[in-house]
C-alpha cells in the first residue's frame, strides 16, 4: 500500500512542479490573475506532495521508547497540514488576487500564451489524476467514491486525487475566465475566475480537513475486519463471550486491537494463556495490519463493574 501511495505522490509532485513553472511564466507575460492563481495553486500542490512524502517516510519509522506504538499517525498529521495549506495559501491568495483584479481590472496582454499553458497543464494534470484515480479505484472495490474516502485509512491517495480534481476544475475555470475577458472585453471576468478557483480550493481543503481529522483523532478498523475478528473469537471453544472489542488505526497499515473476553471458569491459567496466544496468532495471520493486540481475561460481571466505575468517574464533578 505504501508503494502505491508513494508512486501516486511522486507522479503528482513531478507534474505540479512543471505546471507551476509554466503557469508563473505565463502569468508574468499575460498579466492574468486567473493564471497567477493557478500558478499559486500548482506551487501549493507541489509543496503539499512534498509534505505527504515526508509524512510517509516518518510514518514508517519503527517504534521506540518515546513512541511505543510507532509513528504511523505522522501521515495523518501531515495530511491535515496539507488541508490547512490549501485553504490558507491556495484559496486565500487566489481569492485575494481575484478581488484585486475585479476592483482594478486590466486587459490580458497575450491570451494565446495562456491558452497554450492551460492546455499543457491539462495534459500534465490528466496524467497525474489518472495515476491517482487508478490506485484509488483499485482499493475502493465496490464502494462509491465517498464511501471509499470515508473508510480509507491512507489519506495520501485520496488527498492527491482531490487535489488533482480541484486542479482540473481550476484549469477549466481559468480558461473560461480568460476567454470571457478576451471575447467580451470584460477584464474583471479574469478576476472572477480567480475567486472561483479560490472557492474550489476552499471546498477541497474543507473536505480533506474533515476526513483527515477523523483519522488524526483515531478511527476504528474497517467494519468488515471487526466482524471477521469477532467470528474468529466466537470460534474459540474456551471463550464464553466477548465483553468488549475496541480498535483504532495507529497508521494506514497499523491497527491496535483491545479485547475483553469472558473465559470458561474451569480453565487452568496455562490453558487461558495458550488460548490467548493461539487467538492472537490467528488474528494476525488473517489480518497482518492488526499489529498490536491486547486481550484481557475478565468475567462479564467484572467487566460491567469496571464500566460502571468508569461511567461514574466521568459523571462526577471535577
Amino acid at each position: 500500500m505504501a508503494a502505491g501511495s508513494k508512486k501516486v505522490i511522486i507522479a503528482a509532485l513531478a507534474g505540479n512542479g512543471l505546471i507551476a513553472i509554466t503557469k508563473f511564466i505565463a502569468a508574468s507575460i499575460t498579466g492574468s490573475s486567473a493564471m497567477l492563481s493557478e500558478g499559486i495553486h500548482s506551487l501549493v500542490d507541489t509543496g503539499n506532495q512534498g509534505l505527504l512524502l515526508y509524512g510517509l517516510k516518518r510514518s514508517s519509522k519503527p517504534a521506540d521508547e518515546t513512541h511505543p506504538f510507532g509513528y504511523g499517525s505522522e501521515l495523518y498529521f501531515w495530511a491535515f497540514v496539507v488541508a490547512i495549506l490549501i485553504f490558507a495559501v491556495g484559496s486565500g491568495v487566489s481569492i485575494y488576487e481575484g478581488v484585486q483584479k475585479v476592483l482594478h481590472p486590466h486587459p490580458i496582454s497575450d491570451p494565446t500564451i495562456a491558452y497554450g499553458v492551460l492546455a499543457l497543464a491539462i495534459v500534465f494534470e490528466s496524467v497525474a489524476w489518472w495515476i491517482a484515480y487508478k490506485e484509488f479505484n483499485r482499493r475502493r472495490g465496490d464502494l462509491t467514491i465517498m464511501q471509499a474516502v470515508r473508510r480509507s485509512k491512507d489519506p495520501a491517495v485520496f488527498t492527491v486525487l482531490f487535489e488533482d480534481t480541484a486542479a482540473m476544475l481550476g484549469l477549466i475555470v481559468a480558461g473560461l475566465g480568460i476567454a470571457g475577458a478576451q471575447f467580451f472585453a470584460l477584464p474583471w471576468l479574469d478576476g472572477a475566475a480567480s475567486i472561483l478557483i479560490g472557492l474550489i480550493l476552499a471546498a477541497t481543503a474543507a473536505l480533506l480537513a474533515y476526513e483527515t481529522k477523523g483519522l488524526l483523532i483515531g478511527e476504528s478498523a474497517d467494519p468488515e475486519v471487526i466482524s471477521d475478528i469477532r467470528k474468529l473469537v466466537d470460534d474459540v471453544p474456551h471463550v464464553e463471550q466477548v465483553n468488549e472489542m475496541r480498535s483504532m488505526h495507529l497508521g494506514a497499515n497499523e491497527v491496535l486491537l483491545a479485547l475483553s473476553l469472558d473465559f470458561q471458569d474451569d480453565l487452568t491459567p496455562g490453558t487461558v494463556e495458550q488460548t490467548i496466544t493461539a487467538l492472537e496468532l490467528s488474528i494476525k495471520k488473517q489480518h497482518p495490519h492488526v499489529s498490536r493486540i491486547f486481550i484481557e481475561a475478565q468475567s462479564k460481571e467484572q467487566h460491567e463493574q469496571v464500566i460502571t466505575h468508569d461511567a461514574e468517574r466521568l459523571e462526577a464533578p471535577q
